[in-house]
Formats: structure tokens, C-alpha cells, sequence
């Protein structure tokens, strides 16, 4: 248990039996009345965010979410495999938790996995990862930066926009937020 006045940027509460995640938060003590605080939170599970105004003081369940630095091992049938880097433990994580990760997720890969009560909450890729295009259109004479993009495949199966001029079997980096192209890899 924590009171409002606790809260603070990624902390997890529990609300009436769902996880949500403090996104953002303010302390508001207006002229007349008594002070609150306006959160805006993000459902665990779903991805879906609401405001939540909360009186100051009150008391809010926290919830315990473990979040490890895990290695992507490997597929098998409907589930994940990821080793814990310190213990060497491995759990299976469902489809439905990686979620769309699994577009830029490479074996020997490492991830954020948070756990709650042992049951895998999500899994956070880095902001950028590096990948192998396997197969583009080749680009003509004359293909420069700023002429438009064509759709090309990742070593992963997924399908991102380069430049024209990207070739097969060059290294990109790419965004894992949005799937965004962000440059060549030399």
C-alpha cells in the first residue's frame, strides 16, 4: 500500500483487480478545496491509457512487478523461450505477451520482461534494434536519399520502408516502436 503523495513515474498500481502503470502525474492544490492528483495510467495488459483523478492521501495498492534484463532463446510451438541473464532460469512467454516484439526479436536477443506473480506482463525490445534485410527490389541508377522508399524484408519475416537505394543483405537499424527505418549500419 502507498498513498498518492508516492506515486511516481512507472510505478504500477493495482485497481479494483487490472495492473496500471503511472504514465504521468501532477500534484494539483487549487485556491479553494481540498488538493488531488491527477494521473494518467496505462492499462498493463491492454496498452490502454485513462485520467484518473485521485484526493490527496489516499491510499493506492501497488502491485509487484519484477522486470528482468532476459535472452531470447528460442520458439517453441505457442511460446517464447527467455533465460533469465542472472539465474539462468527459463520461462515461456505466449504469443499474446510478445505481441507485436516478435516482428524485431532475434535469437540471443535481449529483452525487458516484467513479471507479476510469476505470469508474464510484457516484453520491452530496446528502442532500436539491428537487423538483416534479406530481400528488397533492387534500387536503378540514380536512387538517392531523398527519392522515396520501397518496402523491404527483415531477417525476422517483418516488412519495414527504406530509401531507395538500400541493397539485400544490408544492416539497418530500426526502430521497434513503430517499425521506422532509422539508417544503415556499417
Amino acid at each position: 500500500m502507498a498513498t498518492t503523495n508516492d506515486l511516481k513515474n512507472g510505478l504500477v498500481l493495482n485497481i479494483d483487480g487490472q495492473l496500471w502503470q503511472v504514465v504521468e502525474f501532477q500534484h494539483v492544490k487549487p485556491g479553494k478545496g481540498p488538493a488531488f492528483v491527477r494521473t494518467k495510467l496505462k492499462a498493463v495488459l491492454s496498452g490502454k491509457v485513462v485520467d484518473k483523478t485521485f484526493n490527496a492521501g489516499v491510499k493506492v495498492e501497488t502491485a509487484n512487478v519484477d522486470k528482468r534484463d532476459m535472452q531470447y532463446l528460442y520458439r517453441d510451438g505457442d511460446g517464447w523461450i527467455f533465460m533469465d541473464t542472472s539465474t539462468y532460469d527459463q520461462i515461456s512467454i505466449p504469443d499474446s505477451v510478445v505481441g507485436d516484439n516478435a516482428k524485431y526479436l532475434l535469437e540471443n536477443q535481449n529483452a525487458l520482461v516484467a513479471t507479476h506473480d510469476g505470469a508474464p506482463l510484457y516484453v520491452e525490445l530496446p528502442a532500436s534494434v539491428e537487423l538483416v534485410i534479406t530481400y528488397t527490389e533492387p534500387g536503378l541508377q540514380g536512387d538517392r536519399s531523398t527519392g522515396g522508399t520501397k518496402p523491404a524484408t527483415l531477417e525476422t519475416g517483418a516488412e519495414i520502408q527504406v530509401p531507395l537505394f538500400i541493397e539485400n543483405n544490408t544492416r539497418v537499424k530500426v526502430d521497434t516502436r513503430d517499425g521506422s527505418y532509422l539508417g544503415r549500419i556499417n
